[in-house]
């Protein structure tokens, strides 16, 4: 299905928007984005990837798994930077 590559190639791009602040995070040892937000994105994309899957668009799934995973060591990074100022 064209729609599983195209979907596949514009998550491909976010997820890599989002390598930037992953690797800012873990330079700086800060938390950068708000707990809300990244609690928000990586449920809101496992939800994404299931309904992916559902549909057989596996290359989409796979991407936005990945997205997912990012914002889900985002969130990570808060909590575990947060404990460390304290």
């Amino acid at each position: 299905m064209w729609q599983d590559i195209a979907l596949a190639a514009v998550s491909l791009i976010l997820a890599y928007a989002l390598v930037p602040q992953v690797a800012l995070g873990f330079k700086t040892k800060k938390k950068t984005v708000s707990s809300q937000t990244s609690v928000i994105a990586f449920i809101g994309l496992f939800v994404v990837t299931s309904l992916y899957l559902v549909m057989k668009l596996y290359f989409a799934s796979a991407v936005a798994f990945v997205t997912g995973i990012l914002w889900l060591i985002i969130f990570l990074q808060g909590i575990v930077y947060k404990r460390k100022k304290k």
